[in-house]
């Protein structure tokens, strides 16, 4: 089973519960798509790392063949492309490596090169396979990255968690469409609510089902509670706030492995979504 853990805001405990859930599972993949900041292995710390750069493919102009008629600029629908003194200038940050200019120019004066974009570090911590997404400085999209980790991580046998980047981004909804199960990681005050709602939102549209894991609880938010009963948003587990987790997790340990009624709580969540 895959699934897929968001927040719709940094620092609300997406990764403290993506880590943990899979340590919680036993025989698991961990795959952390948050490529701009993938951080499950600084706690997961896996073995045996090997890494693969991750490409992308950008088009190249021949300026001898090009005649300047203009199709592929006409065609991009994203503005990739501009005329420039009659050739074509490419602006690569949003490209998408559709190929439809090559399709449509009459002269053949279009080609393609790899463009490095990042890399995925492949590792083991017992009898989990740890997976990680890097975005190199600089690059306006992940999603090659992200597609190559999962690529990666799927096909084996075990529970999958797939840790999310932030928000409700294209890079999100890259992550949440492999998924079979959402997990929403929620702060319960009025700005965790308003980001809740907004990666709610996002599953719903793609027809994902989901849960609420409520972190740092410290007493009931009412519009909280009140949202996920009326949106039919089960309530998988509560965890609540502690100063020993925040500074024991802040040295990079893992909570299950000394908090065993966190660690009860993550199994039972895990089994009633079916993982």
């Amino acid at each position: 089973m895959r699934i897929a853990v968001l927040s719709g805001k940094g620092g609300a405990g997406k990764t403290f519960v993506s880590v943990n859930l899979a340590i919680a599972a036993g025989k698991a993949v961990y795959i952390d798509c948050d490529v701009e900041e993938p951080n499950g292995r600084l706690f997961l710390k896996p073995e045996h790392l090997r890494r693969e750069t991750v490409y992308r493919m950008l088009p190249q102009f021949d300026k001898e063949k090009c005649i300047g008629c203009r199709k592929c600029v006409d065609f991009c629908r994203f503005n990739a492309l501009a005329l420039v003194k009659k050739k074509p200038m490419l602006f690569d940050e949003v490209c998408h490596s559709c190929g439809g200019c090559e399709l449509v120019c009459p002269v053949g004066a279009i080609g393609w090169d790899r463009h490095p974009v990042g890399i995925v570090e492949i590792g083991e911590r017992h009898q989990m396979k740890v997976i990680t997404g890097e975005l190199n400085i600089g690059e306006a999209s992940g999603i090659p990255v992200e597609q190559r980790a999962m690529e990666l991580g799927f096909g084996t046998e075990g529970t999958v968690i797939i840790d999310c980047p932030p928000g409700s981004a294209c890079s999100v909804m890259e992550a949440v469409n492999e998924a079979d199960y959402c997990i929403f990681v929620a702060e319960p005050t009025a700005f965790g609510l308003h980001n809740l709602k907004m990666v709610h939102e996002l599953a719903e549209l793609l027809g994902k089902p989901g849960g609420c894991i409520i972190n740092k609880a410290d007493g009931c938010y009412e519009p909280l509670m009140d949202y996920c009963a009326e949106a039919k948003l089960p309530i998988l587990c509560e965890i609540p706030y502690s100063e020993e987790t925040a500074r024991r997790t802040a040295a990079g340990e893992i909570a299950v492995d000394y908090d065993e009624t966190l660690k009860q709580k993550l199994e039972a969540v895990l089994r009633e979504v079916g993982a």
